[in-house]
């Protein structure tokens, strides 16, 4: 196997936007509107818009360093070209070690849903089962990744149909305790506009696979973009929908608000249709984490910011095989030894201090589209860090740990690297 051997360029837009809206249209999706509305209340729709405002920042910024660096690893190449190695290596860092403990999330996440009783074995059969799609190449993990796709929009169709159709409980029908009380406010617009903005950040996915996208300067933009305007008008249609058809109380409490949606309408008996979408948006989303995390890792092996043989690229399928299966052991191992909804909370700052280095490096660039202005990466990077340190305290703490761990070792490293060099 060749360590520096490259990958292929084999995604076309669709494909490269199929794995973008596969990523935003997660699991998230299925409940992410309930704490968004318990914070945001009536102005639900706003925070969505908020957040898709600052996702479009993020996505141009993204789409403009991608095109002009198309390599796998998306920030962490982009911090170190354009403002430096430590910059690079925070992006880098943060997002291998943040998504990491996402992937264990949403592998979670999808037991739970399949066989509540054997979780976590359902979660680990699943990273086994992705990582192998994965090792086949990048055209398999598109191929699975558009099934999963069409079956969760499917699945949206119809709780949006549900919901448009009724009846529309009424505050006893759907529960009086609940909606007794209209939750959140103006007030909680920021943090619930930092809630929905996690369920946009797929479109990053696309800028970690570059080196494998045809004609990048081209395909990548349009695929960032037309990801992102998808994901934002299923978002802010189903948030009308959901404010339009449960009373506020009921949304903010529920567990699963597009599963409440149908169960109250005439359409109950599709609850488990619900479900079944729900299971699939978990796989969708876990593949495409599995894949960006692996890239990501690959280029910072290439540059020694992680163990080299993790850049080895090979194969008949030319793929970054120890990447990919050094992922997943990771993810088996917080499994089986830890509490993986307890870890996962900091993984959103890291996103965010992620997003902040990519517009502090587009901002470097001599020349920007008409679409992509200068003052979008400024205003970017400026809501990306007022939301980061919006979160809760316990988040900000936790991935800074996460982040002064990997600054410290790196330094030690360099600093070894140093002694053990040659003297003139």
């Amino acid at each position: 196997m060749n360590p520096d051997r490259q990958l292929q360029r084999r995604l076309g837009v669709f494909d490269a936007t199929s794995i973008g809206l596969g990523s935003m249209l997660g699991a998230g999706v299925f409940v992410v509107f309930a704490p968004a509305a318990g914070l945001a209340g009536r102005f639900l729709v706003l925070a969505v818009v908020l957040a898709g405002a600052v996702a479009y920042c993020n996505a141009v910024a993204s789409a403009e360093l991608a095109a002009r660096y198309p390599a796998s690893g998306g920030t962490y190449v982009y911090g170190r070209k354009r403002l430096g190695e430590w910059p690079g290596f925070l992006a880098g860092w943060g997002f291998v070690s943040g998504k990491t403990a996402s992937c264990a999330a949403m592998a979670l996440t999808f037991g739970q849903y399949v066989a509540p009783d054997y979780a976590v074995s359902v979660a680990v059969a699943a990273v086994v089962a992705l990582t192998a799609v994965n090792l086949f190449g990048i055209t398999r993990t598109a191929l699975l990744t558009r099934i999963l796709l069409c079956v969760v929009l499917a699945t949206l169709v119809f709780v949006a149909a549900a919901a448009l159709l009724g009846p529309h409980p009424s505050g006893a029908a759907a529960g009086a305790t609940a909606a007794a009380t209209t939750p959140g406010g103006l007030g909680g617009v920021l943090p619930a506009a930092g809630l929905m903005f996690f369920a946009f950040a797929g479109y990053a996915r696309i800028a970690t696979l570059g080196e494998e996208v045809r004609d990048p300067a081209r395909t990548i933009p349009r695929a960032i973009l037309a990801a992102l305007g998808a994901a934002f008008v299923i978002y802010l249609g189903l948030a009308l929908l959901l404010q339009s058809h449960l009373p506020d109380g009921r949304l903010a409490a529920s567990a699963a608000p597009l599963l409440d949606a149908v169960r109250y309408s005439q359409f109950a008996a599709g609850a488990p249709l619900v479900q079944a979408g729900a299971a699939a948006a978990c796989l969708g989303a876990l593949l495409a984490l599995i894949t960006g995390v692996g890239r990501t890792a690959l280029a910072m092996a290439r540059e020694r910011d992680l163990p080299a043989p993790l850049a080895r690229v090979g194969g008949r399928h030319t793929v970054p095989f120890l990447a990919e299966l050094a992922v997943a052991a990771v993810v088996i191992l917080l499994l089986l030894t830890t509490e993986v909804m307890t870890v996962v909370g900091f993984s959103s700052f890291g996103v965010l201090i992620y997003y902040a280095i990519t517009n502090a490096a587009a901002y470097t660039l001599d020349e920007h589209p008409a679409h992509a202005r200068k003052w979008l990466n400024v205003a970017g990077f400026v809501s990306c860090l007022l939301l980061a340190f919006t979160l809760p305290p316990t988040s900000v703490l936790g991935m800074a740990a996460v982040l002064a761990v990997g600054v410290a070792g790196r330094f030690l490293v360099l600093r070894l690297r140093g002694q053990r060099r040659p003297q003139a």
